[in-house]
């Protein structure tokens, strides 16, 4: 069993490997082609395969599940068509043996997808903002036209509305705008900093411009008379420490996609969010379709075992492959409905990120069983449905 178990890896493990290097030199030739536009005398074609380079990672873990079902399925259909799947099944192997072993070939592939989406995923994203935001001026992610917007509460009963329009690739803030509401929401300052940093769980705002309305202006403006005494005075200071509940790490956040962030890092952003009575659906979506990512591949790996161990008499290996195309492109399909509908539904975080997966292996075990039981399906179809038996 072990020397078995060693082959189908061994053949499983090259063939999405190949798949996988095929899959990403397509899609990295696309994206190349599409940015082209973009070269110029700043953005050069060597800084366009460096951006290219660093989105790597993140297309291996976008690609990675319908790799390994395709490779999975030209594995196990080129062993099929070799009859050594036939000597497996003469040794006494079962399909659910034969299943069993995919799943301890796959038990690597799971570990190193947690890598892969924990670690190496979220590293490249931020490198790839950076780079987007040295040389193209950019960033992605969750930035509107005025900047990037965060809410808090300010420790004394009020709130704040802090807008950044630009983050430097130092880690460093540009063009700050303070909004300070007291308990009534009513507005008692803006502060408008041209630059900032983070330190010790506050934000240093420099070169800050401070508008501050006096406390009694909505009174005085309601009677419709010309106040006696300004209601706003303008104060300018070179530094202003603020206390925020705003860390590097939550900037970040806010700028990557939340299916990009690690699982600690989303389920920090996710408790900032409520802290500040703010809206995490999307997060926590998020949350639980990273924690099952990893069973993702043995969903893959299940649905890839009916198809390759189908028998066919003369090869079969290209339409087993078109087939595991069409699976895969379904499944990925399914999984965006179901997150769409999910948002727009209100569905429980667990049941868009479970769902899909779980229906889908579900299906593919009940297909791997009627195969197991060809035979006697075959028998209680003639014994129960007349119809079924051969005529006389």
């Amino acid at each position: 069993m072990r020397t078995a178990r060693r082959y189908l890896a061994r053949e499983i493990y090259r063939s999405s490997a190949v798949v996988l290097v095929a899959l990403l030199g397509l899609f990295t030739f696309f994206a190349l082609i599409e940015e082209l536009d973009s070269v110029g005398s700043k953005f050069t074609l060597l800084n366009l395969f460096y951006i290219q380079a660093l989105a790597l990672p993140t297309r291996l873990y976008d690609l990675l599940p319908i790799g390994l079902l395709i490779g999975a399925i030209l594995a196990l259909a080129g062993l099929a068509q070799r009859n050594e799947l036939v000597i497996l099944r003469v040794s006494g192997v079962s399909g659910i043996k034969l299943l069993t072993m995919l799943w301890l070939v796959t038990a690597p592939l799971v570990a190193g997808a947690f890598l892969l989406s924990e670690v190496i995923t979220p590293a490249a994203e931020m490198k790839t903002s950076e780079a987007n935001m040295t040389l193209l001026g950019r960033s992605d992610g969750s930035r509107l036209s005025s900047g990037y917007w965060f809410k808090e509460a300010d420790g004394r009963g009020g709130t704040r509305v802090i807008n950044i329009l630009q983050l430097r690739s130092s880690g460093e803030v540009a063009d700050v705008t303070l909004y300070e509401f007291n308990h009534g929401q009513e507005l008692q300052s803006m502060s408008q900093a041209k630059s900032g940093r983070f330190a010790a769980g506050s934000l240093v705002l420099s070169d800050l411009t401070e508008t501050v309305i006096d406390a009694n202006a909505v009174s005085a403006l309601a009677d419709a008379r010309t106040p006696t005494a300004p209601v706003t005075r303008l104060e300018t200071h070179a530094t202003r420490t603020l206390r925020t509940s705003l860390t590097p790490e939550r900037l970040i956040a806010r700028i990557l996609t939340p299916e990009r962030m690690s699982i600690l890092d989303l389920a920090d952003y996710i408790d900032y969010l409520r802290d500040n009575q703010l809206q995490t659906d999307r997060q926590v979506v998020a949350l639980w379709r990273k924690m099952a990512y990893p069973f993702t591949l043995l969903v893959m790996i299940t649905i890839a075992a009916p198809i390759g161990f189908m028998q066919t008499r003369r090869g079969g290996v290209g339409s087993k492959v078109f087939v595991g195309i069409l699976l895969g492109v379904g499944f990925f399909m399914l999984n965006q409905l179901a997150l769409n509908l999910g948002m727009l539904s209100k569905w429980a975080p667990w049941v868009t990120a479970l769902v899909p997966n779980l229906g889908a292996l579900g299906i593919a075990l009940a297909a791997l069983i009627l195969m197991e039981n060809q035979h006697n399906v075959r028998r209680f179809n003639r014994a129960h449905w007349p119809w079924s038996k051969p005529a006389a």
